[in-house]
């Protein structure tokens, strides 16, 4: 098959989204596929772009409810008949198509299969509820188009099923990459040969994702542990804020580490004691929480209907309400301390995990286009 993967947002950014794009593409190429990735060019880029992506219209830093993220702003109509009909693909698989401009006007264009994937939950808050019934006719303007419908969870697909109702929804998981985190991953990890601990958040530092509650439940476990240590890797909206917060209440031991490479990421996965991603809504899914599994990292996650999907049976044990401080508190405290317990969560993550990987996630997909195809 020739399949084009359409991302609204800017490819070379971070995100779940591009990660999945960009993993999607790769495993397509190895099970013997043509695939090449459609995105829109940022502003002031400097960057080679490689043979495999097809740049149309440029894209613009914008604000979606709590996120902001680098989406496409601008298109050139002709541009894009020319690119369908140069490409000839037998798949098109549009990631969040409900996104403007790129999707919907290569959707009203395309003469071939078209798939789509549904990531993002929308928060239940009355600014998201306003969102969507602007969003919600567009939405269906770009669905009658879809020949086929997936979504990355339950939480992903909540959206589509008030404004489309009878539409049927295929789930398939986000992944990760097993083998580049397991390569990593020891029985004896570095942070077994010292008596200081460390708890880990990585992600971005906006409002939605609770950092201020980890800040708090932290300044907590610090008076009773003289060494313990918080590691704060990312960059956002809050991060003066919540560097003026920790210093105000005189939190210690605190260190804003700022954006960090993939290859720092998975040093300070593979050396913390702790993985905590507190987020309070917006998620649908939790790669995150994939990648701190994949490493033997125990994990204390926000109760999120996201996060929810992913921390299924012995893995409910982390999920919490980071805004109840006490019991948040107390669930560090026990997947930090209690050898017990975080032994189990090990055992089972260690094979629950197995699922996940991108070269499965990939036949999902594959037979989605299939059906597709044949319907």
């Amino acid at each position: 098959m020739k399949i084009g993967l359409i991302c609204p947002y800017n490819i070379w950014g971070s995100g779940g989204v591009q990660e999945c794009v960009l993993a999607l593409h790769a495993e397509l190429l190895k099970r013997g596929h043509e695939a090449r990735i459609i995105t829109p060019l940022p502003r002031n880029h400097d960057k080679v772009v490689e043979d495999h992506i097809i740049v149309l219209g440029k894209s613009a830093d914008i604000r979606v409810l709590a996120t902001s993220n680098q989406i496409s702003a601008s298109i050139d109509v002709d541009a894009i008949e020319d690119m369908l009909a140069q490409e000839k693909f037998d798949v098109l698989h549009f990631h969040e198509p409900w996104m403007p401009i790129l999707s919907r006007q290569i959707l009203s264009r395309s003469k071939c299969v078209n798939v789509a994937t549904f990531h993002a939950k929308l928060p239940e808050t009355v600014m998201a509820k306003t969102f969507e019934k602007v969003v919600s006719p567009y939405v269906k303007s770009v669905q009658k188009y879809l020949d086929v419908i997936s979504a990355v969870s339950p939480a992903a697909a909540e959206y589509l099923s008030v404004i489309a109702p009878d539409a049927e929804v295929t789930i398939i998981p986000n992944g990760i990459d097993l083998n580049k985190y397991k390569a990593h991953s020891s029985e004896l990890k570095a942070q077994s040969s010292g008596l200081s601990k460390t708890i880990l958040y990585v992600g971005r530092l906006e409002k939605r994702k609770g950092v201020k509650y980890l800040l708090k439940g932290f300044a907590l476990l610090a008076k009773d542990d003289p060494e313990l240590q918080l590691v704060i890797a990312g960059k956002g909206p809050d991060l003066k804020k919540l560097k003026d917060w920790a210093t105000l209440h005189k939190v210690p031991r605190v260190h804003f580490l700022g954006f960090i490479s993939e290859k720092r990421k998975i040093s300070l996965l593979e050396t913390s004691d702790l993985f905590c991603s507190p987020a309070l809504f917006g998620e649908s899914f939790g790669i995150v929480l994939l990648e701190a599994m994949a490493m033997g990292l125990v994990t204390v996650a926000g109760n999120n209907s996201g996060y929810s999907s992913v921390m299924q049976g012995e893995g409910q044990i982390s999920l919490v309400d980071p805004e109840n401080i006490h019991e948040f508190t107390e669930r560090l405290k026990l997947l930090l301390y209690n050898e017990t317990e975080r032994a189990k969560w090990k055992n089972w993550a260690n094979e629950y995990v197995k699922q996940f990987d991108y070269k499965k996630v990939t036949v999902q997909y594959e037979a989605l286009y299939e059906r597709a195809l044949k319907g």
